[in-house]
C-alpha cells in the first residue's frame, strides 16, 4: 500500500493546483464584475457578469453585479438576474443552386444573419459555400496593341472562337469584351513629333492611353472580327499604361458586367507598367481619381491630366469590384507581374508564348485555378473580431482556424465555422453591419449585429423616482443618478463634499485627519483612494484606516500565500484551515514532505518543518532525495549479496552471518514495482550479477539477489586461428588475380598499339625499309663540271 502513497499525493497535489487557479481566476473576475454601477455597463463588462434586479439585494452593501453562481448563493432569486444570450438568427437563407435559364446561381448560405450579441461573448454560426455548375462568366481581354505585340494581335482574334468553345464546356453561360491600351499621349512616353503623333510607326494608328473596343458579349465571331480590325500602335518608352487601362476597364458599366457574375480580366502585355508618382515625368501631377472617364468612342478621356493609379488603389477597385485578374505576359516579364500578383487578392500570372498561341490554356488553366479555391473576406468589421474555421474538404479532420479551401470542383461544398466577438460596447451606434463575401464573387453574407449594451429593465426605469429622492431614475433594482448627484439612493449632493457637518462623521475617534489621509470624503462617508496611482487596490474600512494589501507574501507575489492559504485583512494575514505563519506558508500537514519514491518523510534523510524538508548534511533536493558524495545503496550492499550469494567478496563468514540479513534468493531479480531498485556489479571471476532492494519501513530493507551469474561465453581460438589464416590466403589469392589482370590488360593495349603501327606503315611490304645497295657513288667537287 505504501507504494501508492507517492502517485496519490502527486495527483491530489496536481487537483489542488487546478483548484486555486480556477479559485485566483474566480475572484479576479467577481471583482471585475462587482465594480460596475449598472445593468448595461455589467453585462457588457463580460459573459460571466450577471446583474441582480430584486428590491433589497444590495441593503446589505452587496453588488448587484457579480458572478451568477456568487448572486444565486447570495440570495438573489434567479428569475430576477439579467444574463442575455446571444441569439443567431438566419433572414435569408436560401437553399445552394446552380444557375440556369430562369434562376440565378446560389453559391454561399446563408446570406443575411442578424446577431443579437453581448459584448465579450463569441456567437458562432455556420457558413457554406459551395462551386455552382453554369456560372455565368465574364471575360473581358485586355491587349497591349502597341508595335511589339502585332503578331500576337491576328492570333488572338482567331483563337477567340476557341477560348469560348472551351470556357462553353465550364459554363453555358460566357461572354467575350475586348479593349485596348497604349500609353499617355505626352513626353517622354510618346512621340509628340506632330508626324509620329498620326503615325508612330509603319501602319500604326495614332497613339491613345486605353479605348474600350468591344463590350461583353456572348458572340465569339464579333470578337474575332472586332479585334482584327484594332489598329496597332506605337510609343516611346518601355513601360506601358496598362494600370489606366485596368482601372477603366474594371469600374465602367460600359465593359458590360453582369451582376452576379465571375469576373475575368485577362491582362496580355510584354512590357512592364508604370504607376503612381511616374506621371510627374509628363508634368501630371493630379492623382488617378479611379473613376469611369470613357467618351462616346471608348477613349479615356483623363490620360494625360490624371497620373498613373498606384498599386494598392487598383488592388482595392480589383477587391471592390470582385475582379480575378490573369496576368498573360512574355517570358521577360513574368516575375515582374508573379510579384505583382502576390498583391492582388483573387489574381494568377501566367508565361503568353512569343505568338500568344497558349492563350486558350492559360484561360482555362488559371480559370481552374481561381475557381477551384475559396477564400472568405471580411469587410466594414473594424472592432470586431470575426474568426473563421474549417475542416475543408476533410469531415474526419481536426477544425483549423483558416478562411481558405483548395481543390474544389463543381458541385462541391465546404462548410466554415465563424465566430464573432466584439470587445466592447460603442459610443454611439448600437448597430454593426458587415459582410463576408468569396474573394472574387459579388455574392455575400451581410452579418447585421445588434449589440445588447443595455438591460431590458433600463428601458421600463422609473425617472424621478422617490425611491432615489426625487432625482434619479430607478432601473434594474438601483438608482440610476444624474450627474452632480451621488450615492445609493442620490442622496448626496456633489457640492457638499467639503462640508464641515459631513467631514466630521469622516474622522476616526482619537485622530485629526479626514478619513486617515487616505481618501476623501464623500456625504459623510470615507471614498478611499488608491495604494499608488495607477494600481486597482484601494485602501479600505469605515476611515481608510485598513491596507489589505501589505500583508507578508510567498515569493514575493502571492499576498497570505494566495486566496487558497489566506487572506490580507487590515495588514494582517487571516490564515485558511491547515495553514499557519506570519505569511500562511506552513501547512500543518506533514504530506508535502513524502517522497513519491519510498513513502517516507524526507526519504528518512532529514526532518519535515513547515511543509519543507530540512535535509541532512550530504543530503539535498525537496525530499531529500539527492546524495552526490555517497556511494549509493547499490554499492553499500554489494559486498553482502556477494558473501550470502556466491560466498565471493571481502567480507569473512563470521562478518557475513553478522552483517548481512533480509537476503532472498530469487531465480531473477527484477523490478516489479517503482520503489524496487535494480543493481549489478562484476564478480572476481568476470561474471556479473544482480540483486533488487526495497524498502518496508523507514530501517527495513529486503534484498533479493538472482542466484544465478551471467558470466561471458568462451572464446573459440581455433575458429579465430583458422579464420585469419583463410583471411591471409584469400587476400594473397585476390591481389596475385588483381596483378595477372592488370598486366593481361597492359600486354593487349600494347599489343593493340603495335597492330595499329603496323597497319599504318607508308613502305612497300614487299621491300625491306633499311635495306642499302652495296655501291656507293661519290663525287669529286674539284672536277665538278668537266668531263
Amino acid at each position: 500500500m505504501r507504494s501508492l502513497v507517492g502517485p496519490v499525493l502527486l495527483h491530489m497535489c496536481w487537483l489542488a493546483y487546478l483548484a486555486s487557479a480556477q479559485v485566483n481566476e474566480n475572484t479576479a473576475m467577481a471583482k471585475q464584475c462587482q465594480a460596475q454601477e449598472t445593468c448595461g455597463a455589467c453585462i457588457a463588462e463580460s459573459q460571466h457578469c450577471a446583474w441582480c434586479t430584486q428590491d433589497g439585494f444590495d441593503k446589505n452593501n452587496q453588488a448587484r453585479c457579480d458572478l451568477y453562481t456568487s448572486l444565486v448563493s447570495k440570495g438573489c432569486d434567479p428569475s430576477y438576474i439579467m444574463n442575455p444570450d446571444n441569439d443567431v438568427k438566419y433572414t435569408k437563407n436560401n437553399k445552394l443552386q446552380d444557375s440556369d435559364s430562369f434562376d440565378q446561381a446560389v453559391q454561399i448560405k446563408p446570406q443575411r444573419v442578424t446577431l443579437k450579441i453581448r459584448p465579450n461573448k463569441p456567437a458562432s454560426f455556420k457558413v457554406t459555400f459551395r462551386q455552382a455548375e453554369n456560372y455565368p462568366v465574364d471575360l473581358y481581354y485586355l491587349m497591349d496593341l502597341s508595335n511589339s505585340m502585332a503578331d500576337d494581335k491576328d492570333n488572338l482574334a482567331r483563337l477567340g472562337v476557341l477560348i469560348a468553345r472551351n470556357m462553353s464546356a465550364i459554363t453555358k453561360d460566357f461572354q467575350l469584351g475586348f479593349g485596348s491600351f497604349v500609353d499617355k499621349v505626352t513626353m517622354p512616353y510618346v512621340s509628340t513629333i506632330k508626324s509620329k503623333l498620326l503615325k508612330p510607326c509603319k501602319e500604326c494608328a495614332a497613339p491613345y492611353g486605353f479605348k474600350h473596343n468591344l463590350a461583353l458579349n456572348k458572340s465569339p465571331n464579333i470578337f474575332q472580327s472586332n479585334v482584327m480590325a484594332a489598329p496597332i500602335s506605337g510609343n516611346l518608352d518601355s513601360p506601358e499604361g496598362g494600370f489606366d487601362a485596368m482601372i477603366q476597364a474594371i469600374v465602367c458599366k460600359e465593359i458590360g458586367w453582369r451582376n452576379p457574375s465571375r469576373k475575368m480580366l485577362l491582362f496580355s502585355t510584354d512590357a512592364g507598367f508604370h504607376f503612381a508618382g511616374d506621371g510627374k515625368l509628363g508634368g501630371i501631377v493630379k492623382p488617378n481619381d479611379g473613376k469611369c472617364h470613357l467618351d462616346s468612342d471608348g477613349y479615356y478621356t483623363e490620360s494625360t491630366n490624371q497620373d498613373y493609379p498606384s498599386i494598392s488603389q487598383l488592388a482595392a477597385k480589383i477587391s471592390e469590384e470582385n475582379v480575378n485578374v490573369i496576368f498573360a505576359v512574355t517570358e521577360g516579364q513574368f516575375p515582374t507581374y508573379k510579384r505583382l500578383s502576390k498583391y492582388i487578392e483573387g489574381s494568377v500570372a501566367g508565361v503568353l508564348a512569343n505568338d500568344s498561341s497558349n492563350i486558350v490554356d492559360l484561360v482555362q488553366k488559371n480559370y481552374n485555378l481561381i475557381t477551384s479555391k475559396v477564400k472568405l473576406l471580411t469587410e466594414n468589421a473594424e472592432g470586431i473580431t470575426v474568426t473563421i474555421k474549417s475542416k475543408c474538404k476533410n469531415p474526419n479532420g481536426d477544425l483549423k482556424e483558416t478562411s481558405v479551401c483548395e481543390d474544389l470542383k463543381i458541385g462541391e461544398s465546404v462548410e466554415f465555422d465563424v465566430s464573432v466577438e466584439v470587445k466592447e460596447c460603442p459610443a454611439d451606434e448600437k448597430v454593426r453591419t458587415f459582410t463576408i463575401s468569396p474573394v472574387g464573387l459579388t455574392e455575400k453574407l451581410t452579418v447585421k449585429l445588434d449589440l445588447i449594451c443595455q438591460c431590458e429593465c433600463q428601458k421600463s426605469g422609473i425617472p424621478n423616482s422617490p425611491f432615489c429622492n426625487g432625482t434619479g431614475t430607478y432601473e434594474c433594482g438601483s438608482c440610476a443618478c444624474p450627474e452632480g448627484r451621488y450615492g445609493k439612493y442620490c442622496e448626496c449632493d456633489g457640492s457638499e463634499v467639503s462640508s464641515e457637518q459631513s467631514d466630521a462623521r469622516c474622522i476616526r475617534k482619537n485622530t485629526t485627519s479626514i478619513c486617515m489621509g487616505r481618501g476623501e470624503c464623500v456625504c459623510g462617508e470615507c471614498k478611499c483612494f488608491a495604494r499608488t496611482p495607477k494600481s486597482d487596490n484601494k485602501f479600505s474600512g469605515k476611515f481608510c484606516e485598513c491596507d489589505d494589501y501589505s500583508c507578508y507574501s510567498v515569493d514575493g507575489k502571492k499576498l497570505c500565500g494566495g486566496p487558497e492559504q489566506g487572506v490580507c485583512k487590515c495588514g494582517k494575514c487571516l490564515c485558511q484551515p491547515g495553514f499557519t505563519g506570519d505569511a500562511c506558508d506552513c501547512p500543518l500537514s506533514n504530506a508535502t514532505c513524502i517522497a513519491p519514491s519510498s513513502g517516507l518523510y524526507c526519504n528518512g534523510n532529514g526532518e519535515c518543518a513547515c511543509g519543507k524538508c530540512r535535509c541532512k548534511a550530504k543530503y539535498r533536493g525537496p525530499t531529500c532525495e539527492e546524495c552526490p558524495t555517497c556511494l549509493g545503496r547499490c554499492a553499500d550492499n554489494r559486498d553482502c549479496v556477494q558473501c550470502k550469494a556466491f560466498q565471493t567478496g571481502p567480507k569473512t563468514k563470521e562478518e557475513c552471518d553478522a552483517q548481512c540479513q533480509n537476503i532472498e534468493m530469487v531465480d531473477e531479480a527484477k523490478v516489479e514495482h517503482p520503489n524496487m531498485t535494480r543493481c549489478q556489479f562484476k564478480d572476481e571471476d568476470d561474471c556479473t550479477f544482480y540483486f533488487t532492494y526495497e524498502y518496508k519501513s523507514s530501517t527495513e530493507l529486503i534484498i533479493k539477489a538472482q542466484r544465478t551469474k551471467v558470466c561471458p561465453e568462451g572464446v573459440n581460438v581455433l575458429a579465430i586461428v583458422l579464420g585469419v589464416i583463410g583471411g591471409i590466403v584469400a587476400v594473397g589469392l585476390a591481389l596475385l588475380l588483381i596483378w595477372k589482370l592488370l598486366t593481361m590488360i597492359h600486354d593487349r593495349r600494347e599489343f593493340a598499339k603495335f597492330e595499329k603501327e603496323r597497319k599504318n606503315a607508308k613502305w612497300d611490304t614487299g621491300e625491306n625499309p633499311i635495306y642499302k645497295q652495296a655501291t656507293s657513288t661519290f663525287k669529286n667537287p674539284t672536277y665538278a663540271g668537266k668531263n
